[in-house]
């Protein structure tokens, strides 16, 4: 079981996840519902909905899109003031969601 536990702590650290605060996720999404939607399901068919997205997709798009990695005119701007903490906690209150809800 230790070595289970090992290798899955080692998987999660390789890819620079950590846990996010809900909360502070939340309070921080306000600006991203206008697109997005309040609940992180998007009444625009060209917005993706955020809700029950997997934390570490969220978090890596988030990362990509403030890093320059991934580029959209919209969504570079938006990341691009985002800290690593605010990005972890961003992932975690959207994966938190149920989508459809």
């Amino acid at each position: 079981m230790k070595k289970l536990v090992g290798v899955a702590v080692l998987a999660v650290t390789s890819f620079g996840v950590s846990a996010g605060d809900i909360e502070a996720g939340k309070a921080k999404s306000a600006v991203c519902a206008a697109c997005h939607g309040p609940a992180g399901v998007s009444m625009i068919p060209t917005y993706p909905n955020l809700a029950g997205q997997k934390e570490a997709y969220l978090a890596k798009q988030l990362k990509d899109f403030r890093d320059g990695v991934r580029k959209d005119p919209v969504m570079s701007g938006m990341a691009a003031p985002l800290s690593d903490d605010d990005i972890a906690n961003l992932a975690a209150y959207f994966a938190s969601l149920e989508p459809g809800k």
